[in-house]
């Protein structure tokens, strides 16, 4: 049994002041829940370490949203895994389309960028999903993408990782994807890891929803069984929201126990 999974992607937003005052707000909020929900914040690294000093003695998580694979140091202007370990992360967003729009990321950078963040004990959260326009069957670009950003992982890697389906067409959407069509690709992705990790390690990882989630939208959402959370940005720099969104998917989903590992 796992628990399931609230995810905030804060983008480039959030001032060192905003983030302590996000934090005073949403903490009280969800404090009498949040032992049946793994809650993970991903803030800008300038907000890393504020985040997870304010954070501290909770059992709310703190991921970053990118990092340099390196290898060595001379990268001016980019982080690499060790550093935002060190300034407090425990988990780190990888392959959002975002990134692959604006920067041209690639799924053999992100394989690099997996690897990296496994090997400092970062576990990933891999964000994958058809691209905007794709008119070919969304399982086929599932596959494609999965293969690649997974290639030379293990299955106790793979087991240790989290996955968000987010079709790119539905970042910075007015709407959701449908429900149906979310609770395909979700499904297909834990087929697909079965068969290529074993029936263990998909079962034990959560996959969850993200683009354009409001807290309206949880619990049409939700109503797919093979949807383990879901994942907010613009919602989930708000306190009240994503406080709404936590509550709303432990209502429809809480476990009795954390599982081993603290909801791995």
């Amino acid at each position: 049994m796992h628990l399931p999974l609230a995810l905030a992607n804060w983008k480039m937003a959030m001032t060192l002041a905003e983030t302590r005052a996000f934090v005073a707000a949403f903490v009280p909020q969800v404090a009498d829940v949040w032992e049946r929900v793994d809650i993970v914040i991903c803030p800008p690294f300038t907000a890393l370490h504020t985040l997870a000093q304010a954070l501290e003695g909770t059992p709310v998580q703190v991921g970053a949203q990118n990092l340099h694979p390196g290898p060595g140091e001379a990268f001016t202007g980019e982080v690499s895994a060790a550093l935002l370990a060190d300034a407090g992360a425990q988990w780190v967003l990888l392959g959002h389309w975002e990134r692959r729009r604006h920067f041209g990321e690639t799924d053999a950078l992100v394989n690099r960028k997996v690897h990296a963040a496994l090997a400092v004990g970062l576990r990933p959260i891999l964000l994958v999903g058809e691209p905007a326009g794709w008119h070919g069957d969304a399982r086929t670009a599932l596959a494609q993408q999965l293969e690649h950003v997974l290639m030379g992982c293990t299955a106790e890697q793979v087991a240790t990782t989290a996955f968000v389906y987010e079709p790119e067409a539905a970042i910075g959407g007015a709407e959701p994807i449908s429900p149906e069509q979310v609770g395909i690709g979700c499904d297909f992705i834990r087929t697909w890891l079965g068969e290529r990790f074993g029936l263990e390690v998909a079962q034990k990882v959560r996959i969850i929803y993200g683009g354009s989630v409001t807290p309206e939208h949880v619990a049409a959402l939700l109503t797919q069984p093979g949807v383990d959370g879901l994942g907010a940005g613009r919602k989930g720099r708000d306190p009240e929201a994503f406080a709404r969104i936590v509550r709303r998917i432990v209502e429809r989903n809480a476990p009795l126990h954390r599982s081993e590992g603290g909801g791995a």
